[in-house]
């Protein structure tokens, strides 16, 4: 029998709670899909390539497993197909918790926990050719359970804030055509910004995707996002503990060269990395184990 994976409670919605791999990360806004700009779906990122072991995020029983198609790779070989599986959850049976992006090993009818492997991710047409393997989670009412939009908001359980940045610089731990990883020096959920000037952890895909999330615990109806003192968003949407802007008028790079831009998420173990994704595949001069400093460039 195979260890189960150290898991992690990080985000709660109606008695709810939902877990990621304590080495993991997970991301609130970070994709176009519609729940990710209503603050209704997370993705939790386990960690393995695409065809890796996706693990349960929460406790209940299988109720549906429907396969759906799936678009084409856009510059990548996708898989024909998506899996749309829903559970019922133990803690609320008036609701399921809705995931997409794996090829099921379970059954309908089968019991899971938190941590028991459930499938292994698939590399759909619905991805971009820069996202990593995930699991796309939602909690939502068993009678409205299958649609893109009406999902419940979710709510960050925790969330450890760092020193505010003067610079983004970092380590390249990681290297491959569709991107870079660079390991920050400091112990926090993520990238750290403001909101109106407070404290907040930057999330998202930026600037590519035309807006930014903001996690902070006293969220404000109005104002902007800022990164190192940059104003990079104005707020459009308050959520419970976040809020989202708007706005793409800023650019990044690395060693002078432009770059897409940045994919923040947040870290269970505290211990982030940001994701740098070139214009082209290939496009990053970096090699593994150099530092660099990551230039914003506000327009």
């Amino acid at each position: 029998m195979s260890t189960l994976p150290d898991m992690k409670p990080v985000v709660e919605s109606q008695g709810v709670k939902l877990y990621c791999p304590v080495d993991g990360r997970f991301a609130f806004f970070n994709s176009p899909y519609p729940a990710h700009k209503e603050n209704t779906g997370v993705d939790i990122y386990p960690g393995d390539g695409f065809g890796g072991e996706a693990v349960s995020p929460v406790d209940g029983e299988v109720t549906l497993i429907r396969r759906v198609r799936a678009p084409s790779g856009r510059g990548f070989k996708a898989s024909d197909h998506d899996t749309v599986v829903l559970i019922q959850n133990k803690d609320n049976p008036e609701t399921v918790t809705k995931l997409l992006h794996i090829d099921p090993l379970v059954e309908v009818g089968e019991t899971v926990r938190v941590g028991n492997p459930i499938g292994v991710t698939l590399r759909s047409g619905y991805y971009g050719w820069g996202t990593s393997p995930h699991l796309h989670a939602e909690i939502r009412n068993s009678d409205d359970a299958i649609r893109a939009r009406g999902g419940y908001n979710l709510n960050l359980i925790d969330a450890k804030y760092g020193d505010l940045l003067e610079e983004i610089t970092g380590k390249v731990v990681h290297l491959q055509p569709e991107y870079a990883l660079i390991k920050l020096e400091t112990r926090c959920s993520g990238l750290m910004g403001t909101v109106n000037g407070e404290p907040a952890i930057i999330e998202g895909g930026i600037p590519y995707y035309g807006w930014v999330g903001a996690h902070i615990k006293n969220p404000p109806e109005k104002g902007s996002i800022e990164l190192l003192g940059e104003q990079i968003s104005t707020i459009t949407e308050r959520f419970h503990q976040a809020c989202k802007g708007t706005g793409n008028n800023y650019s990044f790079t690395i060693k002078n060269e432009k770059i897409l831009g940045l994919s923040l998420t947040l870290w269970a173990n505290y211990q982030p990395l940001i994701k740098a994704i070139p214009l082209k595949k290939g496009g990053l001069n970096l090699e593994k184990d150099e530092w660099v400093n990551v230039e914003l460039k506000v327009s």
